[in-house]
């Protein structure tokens, strides 16, 4: 390009590149047009659209004394068009450096420094949305490569995607893709840099586009197809002629493979039939959505279903995936129950208490291992974490709104190390921000978020569909929370269910959910009822029953046999569990993905699966002596402190102390839990000549006096504890 240089042909940036042989010219139509000194002189078909020869070699003259800001080299011909300001820059320069381009009256441009920006309020919400373009998430910043809708307050765009929208929309078709707005919409996208090119777009301008709505639909679609000539034969004016739906037109069937006598007989498909059954307006005795042969041999009707030749599944219907996945397929073929066992192998089933402890001891071996990897696992995210404090004020009797605030406040970054202040909303008193209430402030986050709308079900907890939760980005903020809370020393969720985790590591669409993932009791005693029907009658009366929610849950289909239901039941629970709540499912993905914590999950996701889906176990004398290590100076003797401090611990475990294990732990390091990411640093335990046990959070240090007897050393130990503690709550 004779302006700025180079040899790129990239036609969404640059425009189109043109080369004039006869003149030795080539050059890109933006480049062209936001040039500084250069204007259309002559008409449409002269020159470059209206740009003359000489005018352009003029310009080219004019730029060569010209030194770009941004690469330094010759040839700026845009210059900013900000009063005093005097920069110049070539057009992919100018992209580069963020510089925008108005498509508009005079085609002015302006530099990084005096480009027009969006309002941004300081009341309005941060933290992301859908781009309703790419639909990946957009974080609401006032930044370069985000824009806002004018007319939406909600809708928030990539610049890239909206630029890419424009070109291929043209200016009779680009408008909010939200609300359809288009004035206000053109508007505020040219200011902001947006190039709306002067066409049709481009799907009007392709060739032929259309031509598949000209083809009238030539299928039988019935189950049993009577003609020996294949479904797509037509012969018309005889039983053999194809007659479509009478409604939708997008279903056949032959005259004879329904039994219809003539021509003017009406005829629909299942799926409308499905809908005026569901408006109450359907009468059996006009209309024939049963395609019924004459009843030879002892057969009855057969009801209508898409034909293997051609496939008709609602877009809400997993059926086809699920017959298509080998992964799905197999989690399915699940051990025979007892009952199904010959009777000489049932002796077999039933496990000594003796196997059940040995493999209840292996289980939870294996947990503890699990969480030892998770540990270090969170450790090397942890390094990501500054020593720059980032500080949340905390009000303990609302929990929720106060750390939803601090999240979303501009300064804050989950790279920087978390202080935490606690208020209270009579008095206004603030305690201290030490380990301590960092600790609590995370359980009680994470006891909040378990018990919030945002999950549903008992024990183990799937995503709920909430609205409300979903309009202000609040699953991005839960799934934030945990990734933070798990990093920076909290404690692990530990209540989401198996299917939620699988979601999250594998994806929704190799998920298959259970009849306990489903929260709703109306809909699981559907389910149930679907699931243990006992004869072909009974199922589809219960079918019919529920027609209204199958259709709704793109469920509804045809049932032929009883194993149908099996297929049905399926297809429910993935619509119920998995496809209901794909909005909240990603959104809590994006924010599970802060700090890396999500990647770390897909790597690792068997020893992760131990904290998030399953509680802690509870402390015990063995996990604290573990956790602590012991250290003593030379004229002190360990052993006997080591076996004063042990037989303390068991006492505790015991119930023979006013103290708990909980207790002991909160008093050395400030926290109730072992953090999943573990104690930094690592908790020791000092014998000295002092006269009480004193309890160092900065350096999680339990000094321990030396004493002649046990008596002594427990009396010291509870009293201390017990009173240190009273007096914090207080």
């Amino acid at each position: 390009c004779v302006l700025c240089g180079r040899t790129d042909d990239c036609t969404e940036k640059y425009g189109e590149k043109r080369t004039y042989v006869e003149y030795n010219l080539t050059v890109h139509y933006y480049c062209l047009l936001m040039s500084s000194g250069i204007w259309q002189r002559g008409e449409e078909d002269e020159g470059v659209d209206g740009f003359l020869i000489t005018d352009i070699k003029k310009e080219v003259k004019r730029a060569a004394k010209l030194k770009c800001n941004i690469c330094k080299k010759k040839g700026a011909s845009i210059g900013c068009v900000a009063p005093k300001c005097k920069r110049s820059y070539h057009f992919p320069c100018g992209l580069q450096r963020e510089c925008i381009f108005q498509f508009m009256e005079d085609f002015r441009s302006y530099c990084w420094e005096h480009r027009p920006v969006q309002e941004f309020t300081d009341k309005e919400p941060r933290g992301a949305s859908q781009c309703t373009i790419c639909l990946d998430l957009v974080e609401h910043l006032p930044v370069y490569t985000v824009l806002r809708s004018p007319c939406c307050k909600n809708a928030w765009f990539h610049r890239e995607c909206l630029q890419y929208q424009a070109l291929s929309a043209g200016l009779f078709f680009f408008r909010c893709t939200v609300c359809n707005n288009k004035d206000k919409f053109q508007k505020e996208m040219l200011r902001m840099g947006i190039h709306i090119p002067e066409r049709d777009a481009s799907w009007e301008l392709e060739e032929n586009a259309y031509q598949d709505l000209l083809h009238c639909y030539q299928h039988c679609d019935v189950k049993r197809c009577l003609c020996r000539k294949g479904r797509d034969y037509n012969e018309p004016d005889s039983k053999w002629e194809i007659k479509r739906c009478q409604y939708c037109g997008s279903r056949g069937t032959h005259l004879a493979c329904s039994s219809m006598r003539s021509w003017e007989e009406n005829w629909e498909c299942m799926e409308c039939r499905s809908i005026f059954t569901k408006s109450g307006k359907y009468s059996k005795q006009k209309k024939r959505a049963l395609a019924t042969s004459e009843k030879t041999n002892g057969t009855t009707c057969i009801l209508e279903e898409p034909s293997p030749k051609s496939p008709r599944q609602s877009s809400g219907s997993p059926r086809s995936f699920l017959l298509q996945s080998p992964k799905i397929m197999c989690q399915s073929l699940l051990p025979c129950s007892h009952r199904e066992l010959p009777a000489s192998n049932r002796v077999t089933m039933s496990l000594s208490p003796v196997m059940s402890n040995r493999n209840w001891s292996l289980r939870h071996g294996r947990l503890r291992e699990q969480r030892r990897e998770v540990c270090n696992i969170l450790k090397e995210l942890k390094v990501q974490v500054k020593t720059k404090p980032a500080r949340l004020n905390i009000n303990a009797e609302d929990i929720w709104s106060s750390a939803l605030k601090g999240f979303r406040q501009r300064i804050f970054s989950p790279t920087n190390t978390i202080e935490v202040s606690f208020s209270n909303c009579k008095n206004r008193s603030k305690t201290n921000t030490s380990a301590a209430s960092k600790h609590h402030f995370f359980q009680l986050l994470m006891l909040h978020l378990q018990n919030s709308s945002l999950f549903e079900g008992s024990s183990g907890k799937n995503l709920s569909l909430d609205f409300q939760a979903l309009e202000e980005n609040l699953y991005f903020e839960a799934g934030k929370m945990i990734a933070v809370s798990l990093v920076h020393g909290g404690p692990s969720p530990g209540f989401f269910s198996t299917t939620l985790f699988n979601c999250l590591i594998y994806g929704p669409e190799n998920v298959k959910p259970s009849l306990e993932d489903v929260a709703d009791e109306d809909v699981a005693q559907t389910i149930k009822k679907i699931k243990y029907a006992n004869s072909l009658s009974s199922l589809q009366s219960t079918l019919q029953d529920c027609c209204e929610f199958l259709a709704a849950a793109g469920c509804l289909r045809p049932v032929t046999a009883l194993c149908d239901k099996n297929m049905l039941v399926n297809d429910i629970l993935i619509c119920h569990v998995i496809k209901r709540v794909t909005l909240p499912l990603e959104s809590f993905r994006q924010g599970l993905k802060t700090l890396g914590v999500l990647e770390k999950m897909q790597r690792h996701p068997d020893v992760f699966s131990s904290i998030m889906c399953h509680k802690p176990e509870r402390l015990s004398a063995k996990t604290i002596c573990d956790l602590f290590a012991i250290h003593s100076s030379s004229d002190v003797n360990k052993v006997e402190g080591a076996d004063f401090w042990m037989g303390y611990l068991q006492d505790v475990e015991s119930g023979e102390s006013v103290v708990t294990l909980e207790d002991i732990l909160l008093f050395v390091t400030g926290s109730c839990y072992i953090p999943s990411v573990g104690f930094d640093p690592e908790p020791t335990i000092k014998f000295l000549h002092i006269r009480y046990p004193i309890g160092n959070r900065l350096l999680n240090c339990l000094e321990l006096p030396i004493t002649k007897t046990y008596q002594q050393f427990k009396k010291k130990m509870e009293f201390t504890i017990r009173n240190t503690l009273r007096v914090e709550r207080e």
